[in-house]
């Protein structure tokens, strides 16, 4: 704007001179010039305001203050305008709410959602587009429905019974493959005064996680379709000895961990006591590996799989933060270029990894934090022993179903109800279980 400025003010003075000499009785009549050219201007981008809703783990708030920043760099004109919740609590009632008023343009939740919201034709076709050459294939078909992709997957988390390295050496145990081998290190931790499992029970999210990791190994990967039958009518909970089973996990974990304050404890403070050698093992995923080295960055941990009826397990793998976009959106070319970003800057996909402390999803982007279950991770994976958990979670619903569910564990193991009131009230929510 200021050369514009200092152009329009040097024609002026032009034509201010040719008039002076015209009238100042000179014998020569003053030439006639033409205007001056204006000098070339690029027209300011459109301003873009794209509204969010970011559905967050425990790990993930301020990443949008990344995301913003990088955004900024190479679109100046799209602003993003973040409502950041809970994704285990407010992120399902939300979008409740806003398939009536009107989705944002774009929405962070889990891999899983795309199931939910892409089977009711919410989500935008993002097949074909440049950006999802930066992803990892091995993403894309948890987010493909009806061979249209309407996600771009941005990391992953490991889930299974993270544990203390330092305990296990020195008492000589070694990572269970049955529930016998489990019990043996629960009997020998309880005999040396060390609580067996760090537990917070209070969040009604880390029972139904727990929980669904039970199930694909004792449930689902014995029948792949099991919750397609349960709404067939052809199974239920209480007929099922797999799910009978998880429910009896839970009740194992409380029996065998701080029972007077599970339901009050909350999950950085039961991480810290993890750390601290008060507890030897804790049913969780990646996100706690950022609440034990931010208490002791030099703690040693390891993972292996919570182990199953049949003894042969594996290790769980959750596509995690998600990134989706409105059918409806009026600015689909401003959110691709935010997908652009995403996906492209490698910069900010180490930043981003590197406070999550989660498994990249993208391309050339590789975390430098220290992890020391990684050796666990990359065993498990040579055997084989390696499970997408949303084998379980695309089948049965998150919102309505799996949270519910875990209420009604939580009532069974304060004593308020019985295991099979509690199996029972999954099979009278059937309706519930899918979107």
């Amino acid at each position: 704007m200021k050369l514009k400025n200092l152009a329009i003010v040097g024609f002026s003075l032009l034509i201010c001179l040719s008039t002076l000499a015209a009238c100042g009785g000179g014998a020569q009549p003053a030439a006639t010039q033409a205007p001056a050219a204006a000098a070339p201007t690029t027209a300011p981008a459109e301003q873009v305001k794209l509204r969010v809703l970011a559905g967050q783990s425990t790990t993930d708030s301020g990443i949008e203050d990344m995301i913003d920043a990088a955004l900024a760099k190479k679109h100046p004109n799209i602003k993003l305008e973040w409502e950041c919740v809970d994704w285990g609590t407010d992120f399902q009632p939300k979008m409740q709410v806003y398939m009536q008023s009107g989705l944002p343009d774009i929405m962070i939740g889990k891999a899983q959602d795309v199931s939910t919201y892409g089977g009711l034709g919410l989500l935008a076709d993002l097949t074909g587009k440049a950006y999802l050459n930066e992803v990892l294939e091995a993403s894309i078909p948890g987010v493909t429905l009806g061979g249209k992709v309407l996600g771009v997957t941005y990391n992953a988390l490991y889930q299974g019974v993270y544990y203390n390295r330092k305990l296990f050496t020195e008492n000589g145990w070694t990572a269970p493959d049955t529930i016998a081998d489990l019990q043996k290190i629960i009997d020998a931790a309880n005999a040396k005064g060390i609580t067996p499992f760090a537990s917070h029970m209070v969040d009604t999210w880390s029972i139904g996680n727990v929980t669904m990791q039970f199930a694909v190994n004792d449930v689902f990967t014995k029948t792949p379709d099991w919750g397609d039958q349960f709404r067939q009518s052809k199974v239920n909970f209480i007929d099922s000895a797999g799910y009978r089973a998880c429910y009896e996990y839970n009740k194992l974990i409380f029996d065998n961990t701080w029972k007077d304050e599970t339901f009050s404890l909350e999950q950085t403070s039961c991480d810290a006591r993890m750390v601290q050698g008060k507890a030897a093992m804790k049913v969780s995923g990646s996100w706690s590996i950022q609440n034990f080295l931010d208490v002791d960055e030099s703690f040693d941990f390891g993972i292996f799989p919570f182990p199953n009826q049949s003894g042969d397990s594996k290790l769980l793998f959750e596509p995690n933060i998600t990134f989706m976009a409105s059918a409806a959106s009026p600015s689909l070319s401003a959110v691709d270029n935010v997908l652009d970003i995403i996906t492209g800057d490698k910069a900010l996909g180490v930043q981003i990894y590197d406070f999550t402390k989660t498994a990249p999803m993208i391309k050339g982007a590789t975390p430098t934090f220290p992890n020391p279950s990684q050796a666990d991770i990359d065993k498990y994976a040579a055997q084989g022993r390696i499970q997408d958990v949303n084998l379980g979670n695309n089948q049965l619903q998150w919102g309505g179903f799996q949270e519910e569910n875990a209420k009604d564990i939580a009532e069974y193991l304060q004593g308020n109800i019985s295991l099979d009131d509690a199996l029972k009230a999954s099979d009278a929510r059937r309706a519930n279980s899918k979107a």
